[in-house]
């Protein structure tokens, strides 16, 4: 079975273990690594059979997208097994020519996070983003929900898939984390993607598959979240949730291919 992780975010080595620290704290959760480096995510994937990552950092600031998306993309060069995610701020100054540099340096989609960057997702000065996206065919990872906040609440992605609807999107962590029961009343008949990072532990065996039956598994991604969580950890709680083998290759291979809009071979 062929494995890819669409959840991944990555941090330059210098404020990696800083990074981290913050996003524990964010959530009141222990990190399963203290490190999000890429040395680190490298040495996780030595132990198992994930072959492509996706991975994405959050600009919390406006002066910190270009740094960012240098970043990653210089990341991506180094690792041919990685691909990258541009990030982007909703008060980017210029957000036309900040995507096209970052598709000129090879990022294939954007990743934002409304509730670090303390916006509503579907705040006008994001529509101009996701209008972008939706012309150049770039896909979007977005954080939903969070019980604390309304900022990634998932009736705002419902808004966005139907004001885009070509828009090629994953709804993060079952498209509301926390509150996956929410996100299914809003969000099982749309058209989007789910990947189910940070959610499986939470959720349990049965609450988890039952929802990817719900979603339809040609809907599904997996994600860990690394560094939050071990990627082969959850993989193999993915795999023991009694999946038929092509069940889980669509849902960790295909699906993210189709995601993407290309090939991971």
């Amino acid at each position: 079975m062929r494995v890819a992780d669409v959840h991944v975010h990555i941090y330059p080595e210098k404020i990696s273990a800083k990074a981290a620290q913050s996003i524990g704290d964010f959530y009141h959760v222990r990190m399963a690594d203290e490190n999000g480096s890429v040395a680190c995510l490298q040495s996780r994937l030595d132990t198992c059979d994930i072959e492509r990552c996706v991975v994405h950092s959050v600009a919390v600031r406006p002066g910190t997208v270009t740094s960012i998306n240098d970043f990653i993309a210089s990341a991506c060069c180094e690792h041919p097994q990685l691909v990258g995610f541009m990030t982007l701020h909703q008060d980017t100054s210029d957000m036309a020519a900040e995507i096209d540099r970052a598709c000129e340096l090879g990022l294939k989609g954007i990743k934002l996070h409304p509730d670090f960057q303390r916006v509503d997702m579907d705040d006008d000065r994001l529509m101009v983003a996701y209008e972008i996206a939706e012309k150049r065919g770039l896909p979007l990872i977005i954080h939903c929900g969070d019980y604390r906040y309304d900022y990634s609440h998932p009736s705002r992605l419902k808004r966005i898939l139907h004001e885009f609807p070509d828009l090629v999107v994953d709804a993060a962590h079952f498209g509301g984390w926390s509150v996956q029961d929410y996100a299914l009343e809003f969000l099982e008949d749309e058209r989007c993607f789910l990947d189910v990072s940070s959610s499986m532990r939470y959720l349990g065996p049965r609450r988890t598959r039952e929802l990817i039956e719900s979603y339809g598994f040609d809907r599904i991604l997996f994600g860990s979240d690394f560094p939050m969580w071990t990627p082969a950890e959850e993989l193999e709680f993915l795999r023991s949730l009694g999946f038929a083998e092509a069940e889980l290759e669509r849902m960790c291979w295909h699906n993210v291919e189709r995601f993407l809009g290309m090939s991971l071979d």
